[in-house]
């Protein structure tokens, strides 16, 4: 997978407010993802659809370029989509724990298992970036804070639920799929990571394998 660490060089405020006319490297297949007609041409149509991605998600520079970040988040998305409702088809997280909430890094995907049923799931969520990896193994939520702000960082964190010294589930406002990712705890929407307060408790099993793309 691409990794979507990769940062394009190089462009400054003024050209980030320009559209591109290069075309990139990635054009036809983000071309076919945004339903644009896949001739690998760059257009003015074709950069006005992939700057709009680029804004609702976070990506920089928003210039409509068909990089390897704008098609690591696309192909990360097609990955999640093919999940449906058997995110655990591979029986990568235990199904020998009752209640367990599983983080699979290489997808970016979260869900919450009871055994082999799916109990809510699969969503996006936005885990630790290179350097600052979401550890992997099984934990157990420990501590629990709906109204927590970071000590470390200064920044609200609602719905907190930490699994791993200070690496938890909790609320962020950014797109699920704004790179480079977090300091480690597992980021998700604010409905989501509502639903995990309301599903969760001290004591429940939390499994986190495979590896982010780009760490």
């Amino acid at each position: 997978m691409v990794p979507l660490t990769v940062v394009l060089g190089g462009a400054s405020p003024a050209q980030a407010a320009s559209c591109t006319t290069s075309t990139g490297p990635y054009q036809k297949q983000v071309e076919k993802f945004l339903g644009r007609p896949v001739d690998g041409k760059q257009s003015a149509t074709d950069c006005k659809a992939t700057r709009a991605f680029q804004s609702k998600h976070g990506i920089t520079p928003t210039i409509g370029y068909a990089g390897p970040i704008t098609w690591g988040v696309m192909d990360l998305m097609n990955k999640q989509k093919a999940a449906g409702k058997t995110p655990n088809k591979a029986g990568k997280c235990p199904t020998n724990k009752g209640r367990i909430a599983c983080v699979d890094l290489s997808r970016q995907l979260s869900w919450i298992q009871d055994g082999k049923k799916l109990v809510y799931g699969p969503v996006p969520v936005r885990t630790g970036r290179d350097g600052y990896e979401t550890r992997t193994g099984l934990k157990k939520i420990y501590w629990r804070n709906k109204n927590h702000v970071s000590t470390i960082y200064d920044v609200p964190m609602p719905y907190s639920q930490f699994f791993d010294g200070g690496q938890a589930f909790h609320q962020a406002n950014l797109s699920m799929w704004n790179p480079p990712g977090s300091h480690g705890c597992v980021n998700m929407t604010k409905t989501v990571a509502a639903k995990y307060w309301s599903l969760l408790k001290n004591g429940d099993d939390v499994y986190v394998y495979g590896r982010k793309p780009g760490t």
